[in-house]
């Protein structure tokens, strides 16, 4: 439950938005300097090139004050900064910012190419780092060794990270309103809170859910979502039915509101219950009040003593309100707070932090033949080596090679037949393979 000041509603105008594309980017690190000490009377100094500075994480946060997704319309790319090239005199580069991207409470982080979960944010404030910046990469001043004090070496700072996220919005409210279409549940939501949901009378009128808060007392709120209508056949997709279903996951009281005037109440309250039990049989676990909507109207009040026989035969305690004429709706109200009181807390989805868990040993590498005289390396590490390397200084070209005789790529382009003046490509880079 939250505790917000009486007076300040949390509800949404806008269009809501529970689920997106984007796609985020780290910083790259800085690159390393080669660079030689100079100064009056010492004509040759020792080697001082600075470090690069390490690029920007990519950082995820909630924001209380969100409660949509609405912001991600107009901007879908996010790229935290580089970091700095470094400086003579051993002068380091300056670090690239970490870029924070506010999400609301109960916002889920997939992989977009793989729909692999990466994270679950649910807590105010709660943080998570789904892309690390780029390594800095060395001067010229760590590579210096007794047989070589000029080294013309230095590392390229490490490229930047890459991801296309999918983000989906569970709602997260106290008390969630199901029912059919035109049960009147937006109409209820706007007599207890102060939300302005858009009402109709033709089916599927809320096609977004609504939030609203609800003064139980001075100092006591409650949160309550509006989900739109369901249909038969929504645990299957149909009709938007995972998108609607989705978000009663986390409410912990339901108010199961009946349509008055329909044929048979009783049939819509099993439909409404099968298709939570089959989306998530969780979902049918939940408490439920079960409210009879529209008693003001003549029509209703002639049924109203065989409606409520059949569901006393179902074991079912039936409330009736008129949403309309706000009838009753402050007992509902009431009784739906005492029952959250009861009802056991929320649970949520723990995930170890970091999320970094390498798919396969990134020293890995794969051989490709692309022509009579054309081969591809791929594989994490050695593209990033190369990614790394100052191809214009001989010492680095030196360091790159002793690289790829470490992870045995030389042995292995032998033996898939690799002859002299073959090309072979690594990443965005051509080299001339030579024995």
């Amino acid at each position: 439950m939250r505790g917000l000041r009486q007076g300040h509603f949390a509800y949404n105008e806008c269009m809501f938005i529970d689920q997106v594309e984007i796609h985020i980017r780290s910083g790259k690190g800085g690159d390393g300097m080669v660079h030689f000490h100079r100064e009056k009377f010492i004509p040759r100094g020792g080697p001082d090139g600075g470090d690069g500075g390490k690029g920007g994480d990519v950082i995820f946060e909630v924001k209380p004050t969100l409660n949509a997704l609405s912001s991600f319309r107009q901007n879908q790319k996010f790229k935290a900064e580089d970091g700095v090239r470094g400086g003579p005199s051993q002068m380091s580069g300056r670090y690239g910012n970490d870029l924070i991207i506010h999400v609301p409470p109960g916002t889920m982080l997939f992989d977009a190419d793989t729909g692999e979960l990466i994270g679950d944010l649910t807590k105010p404030g709660e943080r998570l780092t789904v892309l690390r910046g780029g390594r800095g990469g060395r001067g010229n001043q760590h590579f210096a060794t007794s047989r070589n004090q000029v080294p013309r070496t230095a590392e390229k700072g490490e490229p930047a990270q890459e991801k296309r996220l999918k983000l989906e919005l569970k709602l997260i409210a106290d008390i969630g309103l199901i029912g059919i279409p035109n049960a009147g549940k937006s109409t209820l939501l706007s007599a207890l809170t102060n939300a302005r949901p858009k009402i109709a009378s033709y089916p599927f009128t809320t096609l977004e859910p609504n939030l609203g808060v609800a003064n139980i007392a001075e100092d006591t709120t409650v949160v309550l979502a509006d989900i739109p209508g369901l249909i038969e056949g929504a645990s299957q997709g149909v009709g938007l039915g995972h998108d609607f279903l989705r978000h009663i996951q986390r409410t912990r009281v339901l108010i199961h509101l009946l349509d008055g005037l329909s044929e048979d109440p009783v049939a819509d309250y099993s439909q409404i219950n099968s298709e939570l039990a089959l989306f998530d049989s969780n979902l049918a676990k939940k408490p439920q009040l079960v409210a009879l909507n529209k008693i003001d109207q003549p029509d209703v009040q002639e049924r109203l003593a065989d409606i409520q026989k059949k569901f006393g035969k179902l074991n079912v305690e039936l409330m009736t309100i008129s949403a309309l004429a706000r009838t009753n709706t402050r007992e509902l109200l009431v009784r739906a707070y005492q029952t959250l009181q009861e009802a056991p807390p929320p649970e949520a989805i723990e995930l170890p932090l970091p999320v970094y868990k390498p798919r396969e040993d990134p020293r890995q590498f794969v051989i490709t033949r692309e022509g009579g005289h054309e081969w591809r390396i791929s594989g994490a590490a050695i593209e990033r080596a190369a990614a790394m390397t100052y191809w214009q200084h001989d010492g680095s070209v030196r360091r790159f090679q002793r690289i790829i005789q470490t992870l045995g790529v030389d042995e292995a382009l032998r033996k898939a037949g690799v002859q002299e003046g073959d090309t072979v490509a690594i990443g965005e880079f051509e080299l001339e393979w030579q024995e």
